[in-house]
């Protein structure tokens, strides 16, 4: 699953938690420090650069990008695990990191999430407070050119209204139950 940073995809993630149960959510390695109230292990690994490269040149990522400056990326084995184990696996990835991952799984099922309007983008990144003036600019621009990849995935959901986004997100996934892994 990919979208702007602001589009609202951790929040349907978390919403679709709720509604899918045998959903597992991959927990992202970033190069970036913690916000504000995120926990290590939950919402991100958060690991030094030397470490993600490690990582990366290991083979230990499934996919990895550099986004706002900072690295992120998926980490192999966990998603491996847990597809093994039969688990519908979600990746909260960037574009670039969603054609790595189609590129190695072509079963794979890409959904991106669209915000309602570029204003309504810019009001939810300055809402969160944790991006200084010049960030918030930054991702919107990154928002424009990665508006330009969802023609290439197999979903848009538009994030207007989180009840809705999350019920079509879990009839989505839902309709791929059984058949293909995200």
């Amino acid at each position: 699953m990919s979208g702007p940073s602001g589009a609202g995809k951790g929040t349907l993630v978390k919403e679709l938690l709720d509604r899918v149960p045998d959903v597992w959510v991959s927990v992202s390695a970033t190069t970036r420090a913690p916000r504000p109230g995120e926990v290590e292990g939950r919402d991100y690994l958060f690991v030094a650069p030397e470490r993600f490269e490690e990582l990366a040149s290991s083979g230990g990522l499934l996919e990895w990008a550099e986004v706002h400056g900072n690295r992120y990326g998926t980490p192999r084995e966990a998603v491996e695990d847990m597809v093994a184990e039969g688990k519908q696996v979600i990746l909260e990835i960037d574009p670039q990191g969603a054609l790595q991952v189609k590129d190695k799984r072509p079963d794979s099922i890409l959904i991106f999430i669209r915000p309602p309007s570029m204003d309504e983008l810019r009001r939810r990144l300055e809402g969160r407070g944790s991006e200084t003036p010049v960030q918030v600019e930054l991702r919107l621009q990154a928002a424009n050119t990665e508006m330009e990849f969802a023609g290439i995935y197999d979903f848009v959901i538009q994030n207007d209204d989180v009840s809705r986004a999350a019920d079509e997100l879990a009839a989505v996934i839902d309709s791929c139950s059984g058949t293909r892994e995200l």
